[in-house]
């Protein structure tokens, strides 16, 4: 006799909102990462498809929250926003290298409102002020800061990287999956930026 098993709740979707980057920028960010020394076996680089800006982080969503947060988030009325990429720098304790986004007054006010339009949906906004940023490598079980002594080094001999600017149209909610090779990002809506 067999038994079938299910699971005795639904797994929740591990959601989060963010901007895309067109290819252009995308091309210029790889330029900037084959210049740079080779990673210790502690960190790895991301994907260059799963670069994005996040605007708010929702971590584990309810089928019910779902619909909430598409709903809301497809009621944000907001104009298209530029964006501008420059400099690179280090969260340590996080074990991440990035690349800067300027937080310009449009892009503050997007997240903003997204954050504002999420507390509704049952996801409170983070207390730390917005960093707005795009991550190119991340430490395995949150390396020490020696980790990042080449990246370091390859950086203070080198001017300071600008990679553009561009005008977000859209922004995206997106499923994070983790996987042995790291984390897989996939689009589940998508929502316009308009005059």
């Amino acid at each position: 006799m067999s038994v079938r098993l299910t699971p005795a709740y639904p797994i929740p979707m591990r959601l989060f909102i963010g901007i895309a980057l067109p290819s252009e920028v995308s091309a210029r960010i790889s330029a900037f990462t084959a210049t740079l020394p080779p990673l210790p076996a502690t960190l790895r680089w991301t994907s260059p498809a799963q670069w994005h800006i996040t605007l708010q982080f929702l971590g584990a969503t309810s089928d019910s929250q779902y619909a909430s947060v598409t709903q809301r988030l497809a009621q944000i009325a907001s104009p298209p926003v530029p964006v501008s990429i420059q400099g690179a720098d280090f969260f340590h304790r996080a074990g991440i290298f990035y690349v800067a986004v300027v937080v310009s007054p449009e892009l503050l006010a997007l997240h903003k409102q997204i954050a504002a339009a999420m507390r509704e949906c049952g996801f409170p906004p983070e207390d730390r002020p917005y960093s707005p940023h795009i991550t190119l490598a991340r430490g395995r079980n949150r390396p020490s800061p020696a980790a990042f002594a080449p990246l370091q080094a390859a950086l203070r001999a080198t001017p300071a990287p600008s990679f553009g600017a561009f005008t977000a149209h859209e922004f995206l909610l997106y499923e994070s999956f983790t996987e042995p090779a790291g984390s897989r990002y996939e689009v589940r809506a998508r929502f316009p930026l308009a005059s």
